[in-house]
């Protein structure tokens, strides 16, 4: 997608999805009925986190929220200044379905950066087991930054369209200056309209604040569901905080010593092998708008997108959006990787978008935007994905390197390299130094930790579960022999199983465990 990080969008799509995709969520939603709160004893702080007593000695105010229960959590700015500026951040708890057999609090994150957790806590009934969910309290947060907690604002939505429309993949000189341009401008404008937590919404700053949540639920520790970029965020909260680890699952991991380059690249191979995918799924349907052979249809979906780079499509079924651009179609293509449920959508939306009518793929593009067909946004993904990635990786501003990132990632994945080569440049102009560096997680002294890789996974390739899992002290791995993004809760009941198992009776799985 225009001039972002592929991958670390995906669990917050899978969040969307499940949201927009099930008419019966705002059903479940009224008929779900808040069970009494139970009572807590807050936790007191880990050592060596001075100063914040009062943050961690705080009772959360629960309040019936459509069937649910909501709170403000309380949290430092700056923990280097507790004492300073403080803000809120928002959580949602959805009750234990049984009373009886409650054993405590699972907190989620669906990945982003951006994606909102309370919406994901809010779809309790789709996204863990049925044991699970009848056994635990399903607790959700939007990280700092993130939707209702201080969100990130940088551009009107106006603004945001016409930077998702624009050209992701530069030609020449002058679109490559263009496209510099509009990464400087978009990392202005967070300088300018977010400053004051701009420089505190790193992925430790979130970790941190999770251990606060911790605490005010009355966890000794934290029992945890994190995917895509989720998983980033439980490995840096396992590696501050081992000792408050408990029954962890990374499912779709982004491990943190991945360089920036290193993701792009990854990325874009995901997306290229997941892409053939598709293409199979495609010829073998028999109707397929783009070939008859794998390499045919991804010749041709490449061939589209050239075109609309220049020619774009004049339909798109939305006033505010007057033309399919490559930027705009890129995300849709993208959209529809993350979920082979998707592919037939997308079959039909590039038989129409052939014929001159985007209009399904510019569907396709909203779903992954988080955006409201006709025109403004539902959350604020497509800001705050920058703000927080541009604070945990540096980058740089040259081009003539990107170019060169670009060349070799084309010659790996030719439909998606220079796509996902060019995606990170706002960050080499952003307003605010990186604060963090790519660095091995180990986790020493924590609790086993279960980490998930899917084989085809586009937006966080297989090998990156592997990585991780090599890294961490205590850790099991199960592998998911198949396609999209994420495995837990998605389609296949070996991996549920495994999962429910380890959260329900704390029995690990066994290691190298294949489904």
């Amino acid at each position: 997608m225009t001039l972002r990080p592929l991958a670390l969008v995906a669990g917050a799509l899978v969040a969307t999805t499940v949201l927009a995709g099930c008419a019966v969520v705002d059903d479940v939603r009224d008929r779900v009925q808040a069970r009494p709160s139970v009572a807590v004893t807050p936790q007191p702080p880990p050592s060596g986190t001075q100063g914040l007593g009062r943050f961690y000695g705080q009772q959360l105010d629960w309040k019936d929220c459509s069937g649910a229960e909501c709170a403000q959590l309380t949290v430092p700015v700056d923990y280097q200044d507790p004492s300073g500026s403080t803000i809120e951040i928002s959580v949602l708890r959805v009750p234990a379905r049984k009373a009886s057999k409650r054993i405590g609090s699972l907190v989620v994150n669906p990945g982003g950066p951006g994606g909102s957790g309370v919406d994901y806590a809010r779809a309790a009934d789709f996204i863990v087991g049925k044991g699970v969910r009848d056994a635990y309290d399903i607790v959700g947060f939007d990280p700092r930054g993130v939707g209702r907690s201080a969100p990130v604002d940088c551009l009107t939505d106006a603004q945001l369209d016409g930077f998702l429309a624009s050209d992701p993949t530069p030609d020449d000189t002058a679109e490559e200056q263009a496209f510099a341009a509009a990464a400087a401008s978009f990392a202005q404008a967070c300088g300018t309209n977010a400053a004051k937590l701009l420089p505190h919404v790193s992925t430790e700053d979130a970790a941190r604040d999770m251990d606060v949540l911790r605490a005010a639920l009355g966890e000794k520790k934290l029992t945890y569901l994190g995917k895509s970029y989720g998983t980033f965020l439980g490995a840096t909260y396992a590696d501050l905080f081992p000792q408050q680890v408990g029954r962890f699952v990374l499912d779709g991991v982004v491990a943190p010593d991945l360089t920036s380059e290193e993701i792009n690249l990854g990325q874009a191979e995901g997306f290229e092998l997941a892409t053939r995918s598709f293409a199979a799924y495609c010829v073998k349907e028999g109707d397929c708008p783009l070939g008859t052979s794998v390499d045919a249809v991804m010749e041709n979906l490449r061939s589209f997108l050239k075109k609309v780079d220049t020619t774009p499509v004049p339909k798109t079924g939305d006033a505010t959006v007057p033309a399919l651009t490559e930027g705009w179609a890129s995300l849709g293509i993208a959209a529809a990787m993350y979920d082979q449920g998707a592919w037939r959508t997308l079959m039909d939306a590039m038989t129409n978008a052939l014929a001159g009518d985007g209009t399904a793929l510019m569907q396709l593009a909203d779903q992954y935007a988080d955006r409201n067909p006709g025109g403004g946004y539902a959350g604020n993904i497509m800001e705050v994905i920058y703000a927080v990635n541009c604070l945990d990786k540096p980058e740089s501003s040259s081009l003539s390197e990107r170019e060169t990132m670009a060349d070799a990632a084309a010659a790996k994945a030719p439909t998606w390299g220079r796509y996902l080569a060019w995606s990170s440049l706002p960050c080499g102009f952003w307003p605010v130094k990186a604060t963090g560096e790519p660095h091995e997680v180990t986790a020493a002294g924590a609790e086993p930790i279960v980490v998930i890789g899917t084989t085809r996974d586009p937006a966080t390739p297989y090998a990156w579960s592997v990585r991780l899992h090599d890294q961490l002290a205590k850790a099991s791995l199960i592998t998911f022999d198949g396609d999209g993004h994420t495995a837990y809760t998605r389609s296949n009941a070996c991996v549920d199983g495994a999962v429910d198992t380890w959260y329900l009776k704390g029995a690990l799985p066994k290691d190298g465990l294949r489904c």
